[in-house]
């Protein structure tokens, strides 16, 4: 996923916490994909976030930002984008101060113009051993938020409104 010399290596090791959503999309994969790496517009189907790219054209390289706020409590995810198969798979390390990890989202094209999503996250947890304690407890929610919210994202792709 990455090299040594990129200064990724750490956070491009899978971390302890896992999770993986996946949701059937009424649409062609490249339709599905672009939507997918049309960074700026993730804002309207991630809750409470606000992505842009800060780095690069959103392609391989690039650098973004996901910065997720409820009320004066906010989490800033830097992203890296690591590698760009298109229209199957994106896979990028979250490479900043508490969101660390690799992942990977997946289009597989379907028969009937359906695309399978696959989006899979390996997290670096916090706070040692009481993160790893925790886990069992925050995944549950986490599961649920990623489908959630791939769930949306599907949705406004049939509805036309992605890419």
């Amino acid at each position: 996923m990455s090299g040594p010399d990129d200064g990724l290596a750490d956070a491009a090791s899978p971390g302890t916490g896992e999770v993986t959503a996946t949701v059937i999309v009424n649409a062609p994969a490249a339709r599905v994909f672009a939507a997918f790496l049309n960074w700026e517009k993730q804002s309207a189907w991630i809750p409470f976030t606000k992505v842009r790219v800060v780095e690069g054209d959103g392609g391989e390289g690039s650098l973004v930002e996901a910065i997720t706020a409820i009320g004066p409590a906010s989490l800033r995810d830097e992203i890296r984008v690591v590698k760009v198969n298109a229209p199957y798979e994106v896979r990028v390390v979250h490479c900043g101060k508490v969101l660390r990890g690799p992942g990977a989202m997946r289009c597989t094209a379907m028969s009937g113009d359906r695309t399978q999503v696959v989006l899979h996250e390996w997290f670096h947890l916090p706070a040692g051993a009481v993160g790893k304690v925790a886990w069992p407890v925050l995944w549950p929610g986490s599961k649920l938020s990623f489908t959630a919210a791939l769930r949306k994202f599907g949705r406004l792709v049939e509805q036309g409104k992605l890419p």
